[in-house]
């Protein structure tokens, strides 16, 4: 115990000392031209998470004419979301990962300064489903439709088909619309990489004809420290026949692709991707981008088009000459993990674009992130910079109230934020076409819902449900790490 309290004070000591060495920041780049400084390398990188605090009486802050509500509390770390036809919204809980051996001291480091930024919740390897039965914006109803999952994240439903893509495997229920809990054990579809599972997040979107699950799987490594034989079959966006199982590398390149959507009428694949690290607190852009079909993206070799990354042995010009830049540069480390296209029904400025879910960053002296950007579109591409959509969550001093991770934009124009600090399921709706009731007290949960466990008890307020508890260091699987 002794020995481990001298390592944690010396980890804290030299992550501190690295920070206060950065040298000043400059703006966040932001769009499809970002100008990339050079590289900054050193010992350590620099490593700042903001220390957990509770909501109390507050809320996230939304755009003037919007109100946010926590529909859901006490989740055990809530990751994405998905609506059903009948207006149920599902909830993936888990997190996974862990088991990727620390390589070297700054591995060790940078583990115990992820983990302050983590919820000590135990990963609920669930789905819980969430029911307004009168449709007033409270979701009265609170069960566990599917238990002893492995860390599931992505979520898809074709006709009467519910996949989910755990970290280990793609598997498949059976759906019919109003059920409660799913009506027997998953079957499986496919096997995922899991093997060290340094990210182990997998994303999942079906393709517009619903033939096909696009799955995409983060790489093994930073920047191939462990060797190209860990990256077999990763850093990639799968496409997977979802009758057969059968699957293929749809593009390649991609460092960690945390979450995919399909663009409405071009039925255009989209991804939000983490980018590499350890050269500097403005390199390398997280990004939004197309995914084209048999894309290279330039990870390992490059970033961002044809900056070769020169830490990489040995070196693939050809691979370089063949990297496709990304469409939008969401800013260096801010770690997206959840996408959704906006609907009419959303509203105002926010009608045309996209939502990101911004889980914010470890590895700069000055945390970015920790909030939901809009993003607005024209002629279907990015055309502006980001928009605070849901901030609030980083507080003036640096400290976090809450880490946005999926973000799912329903039918009437709602925006669900999974928030897997809080441990809870933010829900942002237009005043003018509003049905919840405030409850006059200001306070974040202005429900009632059932405990999934127990249908009577009372759920937990988000204060109740974060920690600033270590918990497994890699309980993001780097997912935090951009």
């Amino acid at each position: 115990m002794k020995t481990q309290a001298i390592l944690y004070s010396t980890a804290v000591a030299m992550a501190l000392a690295a920070g206060s060495m950065q040298a000043a920041d400059t703006a966040q780049q932001f769009g499809p031209n970002p100008n990339l400084p050079e590289p900054q390398r050193g010992l350590l990188p620099n490593m700042t998470i903001p220390e957990p605090a509770p909501w109390g009486d507050e809320k996230p802050t939304v755009p003037d004419g919007y109100t946010i509500n926590a529909i859901a509390t006490d989740l055990k770390v809530p990751r994405q979301t998905i609506v059903l036809p009948n207006g149920d919204i599902l909830v993936a809980e888990g997190k996974g990962g862990g088991k990727a051996p620390k390589k070297r001291p700054k591995d060790f480091i940078a583990g115990i300064i992820k983990s302050q930024g983590t919820t000590s919740v135990d990963s609920g390897d669930r789905l819980t489903l969430l029911r307004d039965a009168d449709g007033d914006g409270t979701y009265e109803k609170q069960t566990v439709f599917a238990r002893n999952l492995n860390a599931p994240y992505g979520l898809a439903l074709v006709g009467n088909d519910l996949y989910v893509a755990n970290q280990d495997a793609l598997v498949r229920f059976d759906y019919e619309e109003g059920q409660l809990e799913a009506s027997g054990a998953p079957e499986l579809i496919t096997p995922l990489p899991a093997e060290i599972n340094h990210h182990w997040t997998k994303a999942m979107t079906a393709s517009a004809d619903g033939q096909h699950l696009y799955v995409g799987i983060g790489s093994n490594s930073n920047i191939t420290e462990r060797g190209m034989e860990a990256e077999v079959d990763r850093a990639e966006i799968w496409e997977i026949d979802r009758e057969t199982g059968a699957h293929r590398a749809y593009a390649t390149g991609l460092r960690n692709p945390t979450d995919l959507a399909i663009q409405p009428d071009s039925n255009q694949l989209w991804a939000v991707v983490n980018e590499r690290d350890e050269l500097g607190p403005n390199l390398v852009p997280d990004y939004l981008t197309t995914v084209q079909e048999g894309g290279f993206y330039g990870w390992p070799y490059s970033y961002w088009g044809q900056h070769v990354d020169t830490r990489v042995k040995p070196e693939n010009p050809d691979k370089v000459k063949a990297a496709i830049a990304p469409d939008y540069s969401l800013g260096s480390h801010h770690a997206p993990l959840g996408v959704d296209f906006s609907n009419a029904q959303v509203g105002g400025e926010f009608a045309n674009g996209v939502f990101v879910g911004e889980h914010g960053s470890w590895n700069r002296g000055d945390p970015v992130g920790y909030r939901v950007v809009f993003i607005p579109f024209e002629n279907g591409k990015p055309a502006g910079d980001p928009v605070d959509f849901v901030s609030g969550f980083l507080t003036e001093d640096n400290k976090t109230r809450g880490r946005p991770v999926g973000v799912t934009v329903t039918p009437d124009g709602a925006v669900l934020v999974a928030d897997d600090l809080t441990n809870a399921i933010w829900r942002v709706t237009r005043d003018d076409a509003n049905t919840q009731v405030e409850d006059g007290s200001g306070s974040v949960s202005g429900s009632e819902q059932a405990d999934p466990e127990q249908a009577d008890s009372e759920p937990a307020s988000p204060e109740q449900s974060e920690s600033s508890e270590p918990s497994d260091a890699n309980a993001d699987g780097d997912a935090s790490s951009s």
